[in-house]
């Protein structure tokens, strides 16, 4: 329903989006995850029509809405999609139902239609009792499931989301993820969703394209990403904990990893091991393939423990059943399993 082509966009001499090439499925819950300034919200804004694309095309559903090679695209009010953002916009002068009804009378849809139509949404995202009241009367997470039925209520093929839940509290979050995915069945709508927080990509998505630089850096599902991951950058941005990224460098007739000889034979030099949190152990004493790093940060995770140590900018994380009794400051031994579970290239790109 949704095929992205080759899409580039420059800003004088910067690619904010580079050569980005992705399709979903109708019915798709796509994520577009990476840092700030990755080009993610570059990228839904050409999906808008807000922006014209230095090269490439965007397709909905068969019919190209956005030309870059001949500078031409639909305008967004005919793209028969809709967009949610980040700081909500809401009319201040108009009432809840007010700003819900306006898309429907810039539709030209009658009057009682309208009104139909928008004590349907309101019920749909339970705002209903809000319905005359005015944006400074109600919450952050009102507002913006005020927004989202404003969106919603002309019925658009594809809903568009720019990092909409990042106002709201850590509480409110995980209620409105709730809320997304369930409007997300019920409009059956094709929607792509910006964010930076792996957790909301992970828990929403049908399918992720994990971006940075501008580039795509792999798409695929959720499961895909965490069990498969094609890049480095991808390795240690996604998952809970992110996976340990440790360099192995030749050293005369042996290799030193993460800055001590460990007997460990990679498939190229000065590559990088990959080890996932839960494989790593903590040990008393030095070992053959232990780190001793200095002890940062613990936590409770699932009935665990994550423990973080830090040394020469070596960041390793472990997950444990037991906290060690260092405290904060000391000296822990990290012990690395006798194979890593992935190993990437200097480029960053996975091997084998």
């Amino acid at each position: 329903m949704l095929e992205i082509r080759n899409l580039t966009k420059r800003f004088g001499n910067v690619d904010a989006v580079r050569d980005v090439s992705i399709s979903a499925p109708g019915g798709a819950f796509l994520v577009l995850l990476g840092p700030s300034g990755c080009g993610k919200t570059t990228l839904l804004r050409m999906l808008a029509g807000l922006e014209l694309p230095s090269e490439g095309q965007i397709v909905f559903d068969g019919q190209t809405v956005s030309d870059g090679d001949r500078n031409w695209a639909v305008d967004p009010a005919k793209r028969n999609s809709g967009l949610v953002f980040q700081s909500y916009a809401l009319w201040p002068h108009m009432s809840v139902r007010g700003n819900v009804d306006w898309p429907l009378k810039v539709m030209k849809m009658p009057k009682a239609a309208r009104a139909e139509r928008v004590d349907e949404v309101l019920k749909l995202l339970d705002i209903g009792q809000l319905a005359e009241r005015y944006p400074n009367e109600i919450s952050g997470g009102q507002q913006q499931r005020v927004a989202i039925a404003r969106t919603i209520a002309p019925k658009p093929s594809v809903l568009l989301f720019d990092e909409p839940l990042s106002n709201l509290d850590a509480k409110l979050r995980v209620e409105m993820r709730t809320e997304l995915m369930r409007l997300h069945r019920a409009t059956g709508a094709t929607t792509v969703y910006v964010t930076h927080d792996q957790i909301e990509a992970m828990t929403m998505a049908t399918h992720v394209a994990v971006m940075n630089h501008g580039r795509v850096q792999q798409f695929g599902s959720p499961s895909d990403l965490v069990n498969h991951p094609k890049t480095a950058f991808v390795a240690t941005f996604v998952g809970t904990p992110p996976n340990n990224m440790v360099p192995v460098v030749k050293n005369g007739s042996g290799y030193k990893v993460g800055g001590r000889h460990m007997p460990l034979t990679p498939p190229a030099d000065d590559c990088m091991a990959m080890y996932r949190a839960e494989a790593m152990s903590l040990s008393e004493s030095e070992g053959e393939t232990t780190l001793a790093m200095e002890l940062v940060e613990t936590s409770a995770i699932a009935g665990r423990t994550m423990v973080t140590g830090l040394r020469d900018g070596l960041r390793l994380t472990a997950i444990v059943d037991a906290a060690p009794e260092a405290g904060i400051g000391d000296t822990i031994q990290f012990c690395l399993p006798p194979r890593p579970d992935s190993w990437f290239g200097p480029d960053g790109e996975r091997i084998g």
